[in-house]
């Protein structure tokens, strides 16, 4: 390998060559993470064909002189160089935006079946009060995705935040049943950016290392907000507010935070960045700069290229990529559980054991102390991360992200079984099964974290693809819980409908073993995960691999290279003794 590596900027973790000749495989890892970090994982392109006879080193690259970039590593224009306070702190406004959007999927749900009542419904219109908002979950992706791409973070999080603030007037405000349920789809819709934007927000500001701990954070505010709305939801309704407070509650947590928002979140993504740049050049020097540009500039707005990249290859993704269909079953059978909890826990606790509706929502408490176990995991869980980024060259296995998800699935099948056959007897004393809520919402948290940083390293610049199409199908399936849970509790048996759960939990468990055996066979064969073939026609030594794999991905190649050098040093040893 070569000698020195130097971090691709200030505050980078990630190393590249600076030597005179670098290994391929450090080159070629390094483009793979640049053009992710450039474009926030949703790299424009499709994937060249892993059949490439040839691709340009980083020495052998042509660069347009006249194509704006950042200005150096250190260049403070780069939202990866700005201060560590700084970023911790858009980040933690990233956290408050997801957990008021996913606050507002949940909130109403305790009210639901009083909403019925008051218009006169049938007590399933009130668990659809929670399934509309999530199917607006669905579809806004489709638009947010390409909006952030076109016009930045920053102005889609005002016109999303400021949009849906003003729809719950028309659910504080309704009627009728008809208006509330029309207004809480489109809040959804409108909602749903901020949860699909600050997952590219933390790709924008964070090295490879310290993305995992923000990613963390993330992924618990989109668990926290659920936990927090039946909580508060459940003593609005019950008090002499009203179940309208519970939307009123709602709108002045998304007008403080569109607020803050419009103040302190400033624009992270790169390409828009670099355009505004290459645009302050052109006005400053009219004719010296007039050839100046930004590749953002260039890119294809068409119709056509923007449903490819936000439809098409998410669905295309979805179909040929076992790891991301997989991932996806089992994000979504958890994600369904979480909300399925919402019309379970009334079950148990309001019909079996008397509870007030407020008092069932304090049973979420447990959820959340579960959720927070399972997000804290991941600190102890990836400790040694740091090291494998030296030892990987910059390029560890994806695979060492799945320890979570290992843990929590065993959590998910154990929780399960243990509110289904404790929640089912009134003689168990109620905080038994309380209990059991815990380690459901641990797996909850340890499941999602492992597996949507393990999408991170696994698809790097086609992330926001895999998210996107993770998003969408888990979003519908949360939609559909709540729509038979009740029904399946009061039919099966609390006890036997928990059991089904589980043995489906059961079922999708060994995934992340079975990943972490063969994961990095199956990348090998991926067309979206890296895997620069052209490094296995210029080094000879890795040759042999490809009768078996086709294909390696940088990992794959950085082992190879890292036992060639174990073997050289090992034979240089022998010959000096």
């Amino acid at each position: 390998m070569s000698g020195v590596l130097t971090p691709a900027s200030s505050t980078s973790t990630f190393c590249e060559p600076s030597a005179f000749h670098p290994t391929r495989v450090e080159e070629e890892a390094r483009r793979e993470e640049r053009r992710a970090e450039q474009y926030g994982g949703d790299v424009p392109e499709d994937p060249v064909p892993k059949t490439a006879p040839y691709v340009p080193s980083v020495v052998d690259e042509k660069i347009d002189p006249n194509q704006v970039d950042w200005d150096g590593p250190d260049d403070p224009e780069n939202p990866q160089n700005w201060s560590t306070g700084r970023r911790w702190f858009i980040t933690f406004l990233g956290l408050v935006m997801t957990i008021n959007v996913t606050f507002a999927s949940s909130a109403p749900s305790s009210a639901g079946p009083t909403i019925a009542a008051t218009f006169d419904k049938s007590a399933e219109y009130g668990y659809l009060v929670t399934t509309v908002f999530l199917c607006g979950y669905v579809i806004g992706p489709l638009f947010w995705g390409p909006g952030s791409e076109l016009l930045g973070r920053r102005p889609l999080f005002l016109l999303t935040l400021g949009a849906y603030t003003i729809l719950h007037l028309g659910q504080a405000l309704a009627t009728n049943i008809e208006t509330l349920l029309a207004t809480r789809f489109l809040g959804g819709f409108f909602a749903v950016a901020p949860l699909t934007n600050c997952g590219g927000l933390m790709f924008d500001i964070w090295d490879p290392i310290r993305r995992g701990i923000a990613t963390a954070l993330f992924v618990a505010g989109v668990f926290i907000g659920p936990v927090l709305g039946p909580i508060i939801g459940g003593f609005l309704t019950t008090s002499y507010l009203g179940w309208r407070w519970v939307f009123w509650i709602m709108m002045i947590f998304a007008g403080a935070c569109t607020f803050v928002a419009a103040i302190w979140v400033p624009e992270t993504y790169a390409p828009v960045l670099l355009q505004q740049k290459a645009q302050r050049l052109r006005k400053a020097d009219p004719v010296k700069n007039a050839d100046l540009y930004a590749e953002h500039e260039r890119a294809d707005w068409s119709v056509k290229g923007i449903m490819h990249r936000t439809l098409y290859r998410p669905l295309l993704m979805l179909a040929i990529e076992p790891i991301l269909l997989l991932v996806t079953i089992y994000l979504s059978l958890v994600y369904g559980v979480l909300y399925a909890l919402f019309e379970a826990l009334p079950v148990i606790f309001v019909h079996t054991r008397n509870f007030t509706v407020g008092e069932c929502g304090l049973i979420f408490i447990g959820v959340g102390i579960g959720t927070t176990i399972g997000a804290a995991s991941f600190i102890p869980l990836t400790a040694h991360y740091p090291r494998l980024m030296k030892e990987w060259r910059g390029f560890p296995p994806p695979e060492q992200r799945l320890f979570g998800a290992m843990i929590g699935g065993t959590s998910l099948v154990l929780g399960c079984f243990w509110l289904g056959w404790t929640g089912n007897y009134p003689s168990v004393p109620w905080y038994v099964p309380a209990l059991g809520t815990i380690p459901i919402g641990a797996s909850v948290s340890m499941v999602f974290i492992s597996f949507l940083t393990y999408l991170v390293d696994t698809y790097l610049g086609y992330t926001a693809s895999a998210f996107a199409a993770s998003t969408m199908m888990r979003s519908a399936v949360g939609a559909a819980f709540p729509l038979f849970t009740t029904q399946m509790f009061e039919n099966l048996g609390i006890n036997w409908a928990c059991t089904l759960i589980g043995l489906l939990g059961l079922l999708l468990a060994p995934s992340p073993f079975l990943f972490y055996k063969y994961g990095a066979l199956i990348r090998s064969k991926s067309k979206f995960s890296p895997s620069p073939v052209s490094i296995i026609f210029t080094l000879r030594f890795i040759s042999r691999w490809t009768d078996c794999f086709g294909a390696m991905s940088q990992d794959l190649l950085i082992a190879e290279e890292l036992a060639a050098e174990a073997r050289a040093s090992a034979g240089k040893e022998k010959q000096e003794v």
